[in-house]
């Protein structure tokens, strides 16, 4: 019975299904992710899916070199599963970039083993297999090399501010061109490993060359817009090896990271091209400067802890609006202790989510929800934004750029047109913040010199905790 046993768990047909079942819980998986409340199980069925994928990748007859693919997990395991275990969630999104940037690069290396494996068998594969090979190669290169740049800037290993070069444009144009020549000098009948490094190292050029320049405020949209090359050049790299599962997979992630990317433009009020322009947002520069809006000569009005108490305890309606320095204060479960505290009372407590608040798509959501935060309380940009002149306190918890009403009012500011939380129209709105220093885009916040406007300094998470025991004696 072995023998019939082993034909049937290698036989084409079989592994087919195997892929089907696979992608199908990809597809079912990424469908739960939508909501707070089935993301992990939704994290779960697609691992399983990944899991029937590996296993039908296996079976395949050709499959060889057992130990040093088993070398290769196990290494694999090793480091991603305590990395992925001990990340903070102020750390997630290079975390995200990362991991991102693994999987372009692995596609970029099974593409060069692939076309050595033709030279070796008689030269170029057939059109229809080296296309596939070649453009997996290009843009597998590119979100390698580019995601390990947004991973640097994320991790403040290099400079976040934007960096180009003289020409900055023409060059990128150069190293594009050379890659694509090169691809096109193969296509059409060159048999050389030479110009397939050379694609290659052309394509890394230019993915380190392309995120440099793009800023801190800008990260969010090309951490969405790396993930969707990867995906891309992961479906290439399907097609060249006839995997269905690879095939799928891919488009899933190239798709969806696409839709992403536009939303995330669209959130900004700025193009793609723009972005991939770069120049704007470093996150390092000084309060005061270059927003456009006329603050030069006001101060601003600090408040303390009880006088924030107070505000919030008698208040009919607060929101919280969470930026980057909750994530870095880690401060979500005690904002959630001080919101049950305040619906305790008879408050209303909602939270105002903009899409692009934080480093990557969805990192407020994420971290709300790491807090069992109600996904009911949390309200999107267009829902809350209505809501808040009726709104008797608005507490800003490290949002910066995306509460900033010059994107609104002023025609000079670099922001100017990007849509915003309006918490200026609130009664009145306390904002958290360690200094004056500004977000992402680097640029002065008038929100802080209104009249309706006071700031709370000092860490966020020990902020919000005073107010919180200060609220137990109101």
């Amino acid at each position: 019975m072995t023998l019939p046993v082993a034909s049937f768990l290698t036989d084409l047909d079989f592994i087919r299904v195997l892929y089907i079942v696979a992608f199908t819980l990809f597809i079912v998986g990424m469908r739960m992710l939508t909501k707070p409340s089935t993301a992990r199980n939704g994290n779960i069925v697609a691992a399983v899916g990944m899991a029937i994928a590996v296993v039908a990748t296996l079976l395949i007859p050709s499959v060889g070199d057992y130990g040093l693919i088993a070398l290769g997990i196990a290494i694999g395991t090793i480091v991603g599963v305590p990395a992925a275990r001990q990340v903070k969630m102020t750390a997630m999104p290079q975390m995200v970039a990362l991991f991102n940037g693994v999987g372009g690069g692995a596609v970029a290396l099974i593409s060069w083993v692939e076309y050595r494996h033709y030279l070796d068998i008689g030269g170029n594969p057939s059109l229809d297999t080296l296309i596939p090979i070649l453009f997996a190669a290009i843009v597998g290169s590119i979100s390698f090399w580019g995601s390990n740049i947004a991973f640097a800037k994320l991790q403040e290993l290099i400079p976040g501010k934007p960096f180009a070069l003289p020409g900055q444009q023409i060059i990128n144009g150069l190293l594009l061109l050379a890659a694509v020549a090169a691809a096109i000098a193969i296509v059409t009948g060159s048999e050389s490993e030479g110009l397939f490094i050379l694609i290659l190292v052309a394509a890394a050029l230019l993915g380190n060359m392309v995120v440099l320049p793009i800023g801190g405020a800008d990260m969010p949209v090309v951490i969405s817009l790396l993930n969707a090359l990867t995906g891309l050049s992961a479906a290439a790299m399907g097609i060249a090896l006839d995997n269905t599962a690879l095939i799928v997979g891919g488009i899933i992630v190239g798709a969806s990271g696409t839709i992403l990317t536009n939303l995330m433009a669209e959130a900004m009020n700025r193009s793609i091209p723009s972005i991939i322009a770069g120049g704007f947002g470093g996150g390092g520069a000084s309060g005061g400067g270059g927003g456009g809006a006329d603050t030069e000569g006001r101060s601003v009005k600090s408040t303390d802890a009880a006088d924030v108490a107070i505000q919030l305890a008698y208040a009919s309606r607060v929101v919280v609006a969470p930026g980057y320095g909750l994530a870095v204060a880690q401060a979500q479960h005690t904002v959630r202790e001080l919101a049950d505290d305040l619906e305790e009372r008879g408050v209303e407590v909602l939270y105002a989510i903009h899409p692009v608040a934080g480093r990557m798509p969805g990192h407020m959501n994420v971290l709300l929800a790491e807090a069992d935060v109600p996904y009911d309380a949390l309200k999107e940009m267009d829902e809350i934004n209505p809501e808040f002149p009726q709104v008797d306190v608005t507490l800003v918890i490290g949002a910066n750029d995306v509460t900033n009403p010059a994107a609104r009012e002023d025609q000079g500011s670099p922001i100017y047109g990007m849509p915003i939380l309006d918490v200026d129209k609130s009664g009145q709105v306390i904002v958290l913040k360690r200094s004056m220093s500004p977000g992402f885009a680097g640029i002065d916040n008038p929100l802080f010199y209104n009249d309706n406007t006071a700031l709370l300094f000092g860490d966020a998470k020990q902020s919000v905790a005073d107010v919180l025991s200060e609220i137990k004696n109101v």
